[in-house]
């Protein structure tokens, strides 16, 4: 298990080091491979601020609870990541066994505006040279149902998720909207 500990604006006691710990213990159990686990913990003003983020098995679980008392806030996350794993947990088991279909593999791309070029080119091509590529990035798209998906933005922070539906075999897109709804984006047949 490797977990980093970083502190802003608070020092990091080695008693405080050892409870989190013995309170990532409760964590292994639900796991066979080794944890890597980020820990972040700060205070500001009154409020200490407690916030975790672990990986393993390609799973991102994050968690930020904030109480008056860093220990407090530490079990308080610490509990919130448990039920997180619980419920991923009980829902995978619960899934029926399907025949899984191979991973698609996407590349990710980010654009950058720039200035127009020309204003004497039709706007056709005056969009296409607007935007310039700056990184590049491949990503696997894993094939799960639309409630695994939910479920997996659920437990990151991201606003998305691509993913390949594995009901209908298409790639599918997830994102988050105002209040606790999601909205799919699905390819037409």
């Amino acid at each position: 298990m490797s977990i980093t500990i970083a502190g802003r604006h608070f020092d990091i006691t080695s008693a405080l080091k050892s409870h989190i710990d013995s309170k990532f213990d409760r964590l292994r159990e639900h796991f066979e491979k080794d944890i890597e686990a980020d820990v972040v913990l700060s205070v500001e003003k009154h409020r200490h601020i407690a916030e975790m983020t672990m990986h393993v098995n390609g799973l991102h679980v994050h968690g930020r609870e904030s109480t008056g008392d860093m220990y407090s806030s530490v079990d308080d996350v610490i509990h919130k990541l448990e039920k997180q794993v619980r419920k991923y947990k009980n829902r995978i088991s619960s899934a029926q066994h399907r025949n899984r279909k191979p991973l698609h593999e996407l590349e990710h791309q980010l654009l950058e505006m720039t200035d127009a070029i020309n204003t004497e080119t039709n706007a056709e091509t005056a969009v296409d040279t607007a935007h310039r590529i700056i990184e590049r990035e491949p990503m696997e798209v894993k094939p799960m149902t639309v409630d695994e998906a939910v479920l997996q933005l659920d437990l990151r922070d991201y606003d998305f998720l691509v993913f390949s539906n594995s009901d209908s075999g298409n790639i599918n897109v997830l994102y988050k909207r105002t209040g606790e709804r999601y909205g799919l984006i699905v390819p037409p047949n």
